[in-house]
């Protein structure tokens, strides 16, 4: 098959176009014919490396959001008829735990995602667990549903688990017109708050708006979180949803409002930020982590994509042997929406 894929971490330049050996699915597992696959900023830092990913067999396959057709299933495995459409759930952890006995508030068990300890889905086919497979509808495209698993998923446990927002707070999204945060923005105006959206420029200050944010600031023009305290009448947000980690962590603990909560799934520019424990206990904020979501998450947002309440705006399609320029499209931060690779 062709595919994706990296010999060594680093840079760029260490992306490659070509051929492996087709996958063969073992028990309780599928082999899915790869339609659509969108790239996320995990893909990037598997590719660079680290000691998380210091054993991870090589060659690797990146791409953990993926749609395609069922080609054929391994011994003791059942699903949707071989040619079904189907969306991939990338949460692969099944380990049962002290965390994922405790219902719908534990912590998610999905700490192994597809395409980042394991074999991920930009290629023509990809071997997933056949109870990670979800029918997709006749009307919905494979991009669309590509974009929306991963990111739509991260959006949805972060603010109606982990930040629990309530009708009528008010919430700033950091980054707003990225994968997960745009999708964000539209989960937190179903659940009824009032949204700022923090981005880069006019277009994505214009695109935040179209999918429901009430206010749009640009932080390379202004000093967003006086903008947002300004707004706010002085009182800050409620939620500030913050994935870009050290650059803007301290205008995050200066946009919350006292009582407020703080909640992360990523740090895009480091993960050690200034901490300001004075900001923290005067205020009384609550700094909430969020990772990946479970598969009844997983379920709940993708019947929101189908049924069209939920958006994933796509930047870019790239065909998989332009893959390695669709890494560098996600790696230059210009995007508006998902980067998608299709084979």
């Amino acid at each position: 098959m062709k595919a994706l894929y990296f010999d060594e971490h680093g840079g760029p330049e260490v992306m490659q176009y070509g051929d492996l050996p087709d996958p063969t699915p073992g028990p309780g597992q599928v082999r899915v014919r790869v339609k659509a696959v969108a790239l996320n900023h995990l893909d990037l830092w598997v590719r660079r490396g680290g000691p998380a990913f210091e054993r991870l067999p090589k060659p690797h396959v990146g791409g953990c959001d993926v749609s395609g057709v069922v080609e054929s299933y391994g011994p003791d495995a059942s699903g949707p008829a071989a040619g079904a459409r189907v969306a991939v759930d990338p949460g692969l952890s099944t380990k049962e735990d002290e965390w994922t006995r405790r219902g719908e508030d534990s912590v998610s068990p999905g700490y192994v995602i597809l395409g980042e300890h394991s074999t991920g889905g930009a290629a023509e086919y990809v071997v997933v667990p056949a109870s990670n497979l979800l029918s997709m509808p006749d009307h919905v495209s494979h991009e669309a549903a590509a974009a929306a698993s991963l990111a739509g998923l991260t959006a949805w446990r972060l603010l109606v688990h982990r930040a629990q927002l309530k009708p009528g707070e008010t919430i700033a999204i950091v980054g707003a017109g990225g994968g997960v945060n745009h999708l964000a923005v539209q989960v937190a105006k179903c659940l009824g708050a009032t949204v700022y959206a923090i981005t880069s420029s006019k277009e994505k200050m214009e695109k935040a708006r179209a999918l429901g944010a009430d206010y749009a600031i640009n932080y390379k023009a202004e000093d967003w979180s006086k903008a947002v305290f300004a707004a706010t009448g002085k009182r800050g947000v409620d939620v500030v949803v913050d994935n870009v980690g050290a650059k803007t962590w301290a205008q995050s603990l200066r946009a919350a409002a006292r009582g407020g909560r703080i909640v992360t799934v990523g740090g895009t520019t480091g993960y050690d930020p200034p901490a300001q424990l004075n900001q923290v206990f005067w205020k009384q904020l609550t700094i909430v982590g969020s990772t990946m979501g479970d598969p009844h998450e997983f379920d709940t947002v993708m019947d929101l994509v189908f049924r069209g309440r939920l958006l994933a705006v796509i930047d870019r399609v790239y065909g998989l042997d332009e893959g390695v320029e669709a890494y560098k499209r996600l790696a230059e931060g210009a995007a508006l929406g998902k980067v998608l690779v299709q084979p």
